[in-house]
């Protein structure tokens, strides 16, 4: 019983994490609704998300924190870029132009957008006879259509049986989404994700340097805290927009930190260490499911045919790169594990050599008395005292 809990707790974790990222979506969605400012959101939640992260990699990684170089610094002033600017904004005001059942669906395009940024910087091998690669492609290519099937097809309205017997005025609001915004929403969101696909590809190559892994996610947020706010201050100049009283937009603000920033960090951390990474990446499609029943229940939000046909291409895609990462992972695994087998077979012979000199020379010393010898076995000089006192 304790080794199945204990197994389990990697799922357990990852699936209340889709839960807490869905809940992070609806309440955004109603909060850029009520007029929150996703500039101003963005500085907040980052903001947050450091308070909290801060005095766990102090005290946690203090002797283990490498040491923090001007190369490095420059490498995580992008990545603040990248991640808390860039993706964050884009994605809020593509989720405001949109819904959040899609621009969870449209996310799902991230290890897709992640192979192609990989290939194009030769950090990805590609060997098109091998099913592992062509699997990878396909994907590719799978995930690409259902994006754009997504943004450029909406056609009729899904009934849900759990909507199906109210109808409220933001459904209708949301019915009536100008086509135009519907696009842009969706060109923001797959910006905002070709920005988070360029984030994990610098992350994976700062980390190698940088293996501090809450002192580097307290970094970039600051620093994305940092640039967010010079960014905000220059394009909202109204001071209203950046009250924050007892309200939803304070909720907005703190969840978002610490949940879906710090939190999330931490426990995608625990469970990429355990189960690797494409374990992690695998239960992104859950969330798109929770939020499509929630923001249907709670928003009564419309979901449109084009979404479901276009989500489920792009799962489809989406486990289909996985796949093909899960089998590159096992063969560089096996690759490794056989240059080490035959290193230890190449220096076999050498040191079976020297154990045969040691054996013969320890033989010949029980045929003779008390005394110290010294032979060579090629290397070093091996001193060896004999001494036959009989047993007691």
């Amino acid at each position: 019983m304790e080794k199945l809990i204990e197994r389990s707790k990697p799922y357990v974790a990852m699936i209340s994490l889709q839960f807490g990222y869905a809940g992070m979506n609806i309440i955004t969605k109603v909060s850029l609704n009520r007029g929150m400012n996703h500039f101003v959101l963005v500085v907040y939640r980052h903001a947050a998300a450091t308070v909290v992260l801060a005095p766990f990699a102090f005290f946690i990684e203090r002797k283990v924190r490498p040491k923090l170089t001007f190369s490095i610094f420059c490498q995580i002033f992008v990545l603040g870029l990248l991640g808390p600017v860039i993706d964050q904004n884009f994605y809020y005001l593509g989720l405001k132009l949109t819904s959040p059942t899609y621009a969870c669906a449209l996310s799902n395009v991230l290890p897709a957008m992640t192979f192609v940024i990989a290939l194009l910087f030769r950090m990805e091998n590609v060997n098109i006879k091998k099913l592992r690669s062509q699997a990878k492609i396909v994907g590719t290519i799978v995930c690409v259509g259902g994006a754009m099937l997504m943004t450029l097809y909406k056609g009729p309205i899904v009934k849900m049986v759990w909507s199906a017997h109210h109808q409220s005025p933001q459904t209708s609001a949301a019915a009536a989404i100008d086509n135009k915004n519907w696009i842009i929403g969706s060109v923001l969101i797959i910006a905002a994700t070709l920005a988070w696909s360029g984030l994990f590809i610098l992350q994976a190559a700062v980390l190698k340097k940088y293996s501090a892994q809450l002192s580097l996610a307290t970094l970039i947020c600051f620093l994305g805290t940092l640039q967010a706010t010079v960014l905000s201050l220059a394009v909202v100049r109204d001071p209203s927009q950046w009250a924050l009283g007892w309200d939803l937009n304070l909720l907005t603000a703190v969840y978002s930190g610490v949940v879906a920033s710090a939190i999330a960090y931490y426990v995608q951390g625990l469970c990429m260490r355990v189960k690797g990474p494409v374990f992690a990446t695998a239960f992104s499609p859950l969330m798109m499911i929770i939020v499509a029943i929630m923001a249907s229940i709670i928003l009564a939000e419309n979901i449109f045919l084009g979404s479901v046909l276009g989500g489920v291409l792009i799962v489809i895609g989406l486990y289909a790169v996985l796949w093909g990462k899960v089998k590159d992972s096992k063969i560089l695994t096996d690759k490794n594990s056989t240059e080490v087998l035959s290193n230890s077979q190449v220096m076999l012979p050498e040191n079976q050599n020297k154990a045969d000199d040691i054996e013969a020379a320890s033989k010949n010393l029980m045929c003779k008395g008390p005394q110290a010898h010294q032979f060579n076995t090629g290397d070093t000089a091996i001193s060896i005292t004999e001494n036959n006192n009989p047993k007691m």
